[in-house]
Formats: structure tokens, C-alpha cells, sequence
């Protein structure tokens, strides 16, 4: 079965200062996303999908694009602020409407069932083995609400340096998502884990709780779901400009109505990104020791 990669490329950085999905890591100068889709073709992806804005087409196709091109089927989708269904305005708003409606700008791009993952965030082999596994399985066909998402320990997916937005999961018996709160502001604090929102005390989290870092795969009739979701989420936003579509939203208010069911694939992978500018040498220094180990060649498209 043909499986695509998303890999969503369209958020500027405010708090890391940069664009981070072309920040190069690698000894060639590679990204973040040229790792995840060294893994993804590894573990039998197709072709992948980027979704940026427009304005950084330029750059990103000489410092990102134009390398991945060679490597696998590629492909660019533009996430715009108006690409509304019709009869929804944007008066007052200055930037597109979140991760829900960036996967819908890509949805004549993709044949067949696909994964979702972010540029700036490393994942790990596993993770792409696992969802390509469980996307090519005869039972998840293109007209099934079967979903999964790659489940990830909260304390490997931590930063010394501030705070990061986390969907915290929980899981049925049977491993499938029941409910995801998202949490904005989650840190280690005097050896705990906390949601450092409002006024201390502070929510403690369990560090083997499950944090969702928008891995997901999705079959073809996500794009019916989710497009019936913005519509709800637009009549519910009209007044409120910076309302964002998340997908994490999208895929709990599914899980609400019961017209899905999604597999956590449980990742023992630990998570590398940079929220803070200062989180660039500890990626930089984790790719390089797994390059010493063998895990990746040096020149990543040209190794041996």
C-alpha cells in the first residue's frame, strides 16, 4: 500500500527566533525533517508531503526541498488563511488556523492512508516502522476510522530550557486513545514533573504518562471528518481571531462523538526538537552520537 508522509513545515518559531524546520543539524547541513524522512522511506514511506506558507517558499525549497526532491517522491501544499469553506470570514486574523487545517491543504496530494509528523521534532525509526506497519494492515483501509498515534514517555520528551505544550493521552485496555488534554506549559521542577500554569501548587505528571508530539496516521477518511470539524470549529470561533484548528482538537472531538478509533503505538524512542534557541546544541550533540553509533551515516543521503 502507498503510504505518504505529512510533514508540517508551516510555523515560524517565535519562541526559538527562527525558522526552524530549515535550521540545519546535521554534518551536510541537514534538517530535523531530513532525518524523519530518512526513517519514514526506511520503514517503507512513499513520498513525502511538506505543508508550508507561501512566504518561505523560496528558502525553503533551495535549503530543504530541493535536497529531499532527489531522495523520494516529494511534494509542496500551501496552507493558506483563506482557505475556508465558504461562508466563513477572516476579518482580523493574520496567520493560518492551526495543525487541523494545515492536514487539509494537503488532501489532494495524498493518495491512500498517510502519517502526520512535525518538521522540528525528531522521532525516531520506531516510530515510522510502527505507523507504517499499522497503516498498510488489510484492516485500515482508505475508507476506515482507524487512526494511530505514536505515544511517547512525557520525561523523553523534555527541555531544560523552558516550558512545552504537551497532549497528555490517556489509553483504554486495548490501547486506544480515550482523551487528550493539552497542557502548555509543562517543565521538570525540583525533580517532578509539573503544568506550571496558574498559581502554584503546580499539577504534578506522571513521567510515564503519554504524551502525544503529533505523530499520527490517519486513513483517507480523516480529510471527511476534519473538514466537518473546522466547520463546527469556525461557528464556534467567529469572534475569536487567534483560535487555532488543532489536530490534536480535531482527532479528541472525533473521539467524543465515537466516529473513530485510534491505536497508541507505544514509542520507547526518546524525542529531540528545539522550542528555545538553546535547545539546538543538545539535537546538534544526540545526532551526532547516534552518527558515531551507526545509526545514520555522516552524509545522510550519500552515506553508506
Amino acid at each position: 500500500m502507498e503510504t505518504t508522509l505529512v510533514v508540517m513545515a508551516a510555523g515560524m518559531g517565535s519562541r526559538f527566533g527562527g525558522l526552524k524546520q530549515i535550521e540545519p543539524v546535521g554534518f551536510r547541513g541537514e534538517s530535523i525533517a531530513d532525518y524523519s524522512i530518512y526513517d519514514a522511506k526506511k520503514a517503507g514511506f512513499t513520498k513525502v508531503v511538506f505543508v508550508i506558507k507561501r512566504e518561505i517558499e523560496d528558502v525553503f525549497r533551495e535549503k530543504v526541498y530541493g535536497r529531499i526532491a532527489k531522495q523520494i517522491d516529494a511534494e509542496i501544499a500551501f496552507q493558506e488563511l483563506s482557505d475556508i469553506p465558504a461562508g466563513f470570514g477572516y476579518d482580523g486574523r493574520t496567520k493560518p488556523w492551526g495543525t487541523g487545517q494545515a492536514i487539509l491543504c494537503c488532501k489532494n496530494a495524498i493518495i491512500g492512508n498517510f502519517s502526520v509528523v512535525n518538521a522540528d521534532d525528531f522521532y525516531g525509526y520506531g516510530a515510522f516502522k510502527q505507523m507504517r506497519t499499522f497503516l498498510s494492515a488489510p484492516e485500515n483501509a482508505p475508507d476506515t476510522a482507524r487512526y494511530c498515534m505514536a505515544g511517547y514517555r512525557l520525561d523523553m520528551t523534555l527541555t531544560e530550557n523552558g516550558t512545552v505544550a504537551r497532549g497528555i493521552c490517556v489509553a483504554d485496555g486495548d490501547g486506544c486513545l480515550t482523551k487528550i488534554e493539552e497542557l502548555t506549559k509543562i517543565r521538570p521542577m525540583d525533580g517532578v514533573i509539573v503544568n506550571a500554569e496558574g498559581d502554584p501548587p503546580y499539577r504534578k505528571l506522571a513521567p510515564d504518562a503519554i504524551a502525544s508530539m503529533n505523530a499520527w496516521g490517519f486513513t483517507r477518511r480523516v480529510f471527511d471528518d476534519l473538514e466537518n470539524g473546522f466547520v463546527d470549529f469556525l461557528r464556534a470561533n467567529k469572534d475569536d481571531s487567534k483560535a487555532e484548528y488543532y489536530l490534536s482538537y480535531a482527532v479528541g472531538e472525533m473521539l467524543k462523538q465515537k466516529i473513530c478509533a485510534v491505536k497508541v503505538l507505544p514509542c520507547g524512542e526518546r524525542w529531540y526538537g528545539f522550542t528555545y534557541r538553546e535547545d539546538l546544541a543538545t539535537v546538534k550533540a544526540a545526532l551526532r552520537e547516534m552518527i558515531n553509533e551507526g545509526k545514520y551515516p555522516e552524509d545522510l543521503w550519500n552515506g553508506a
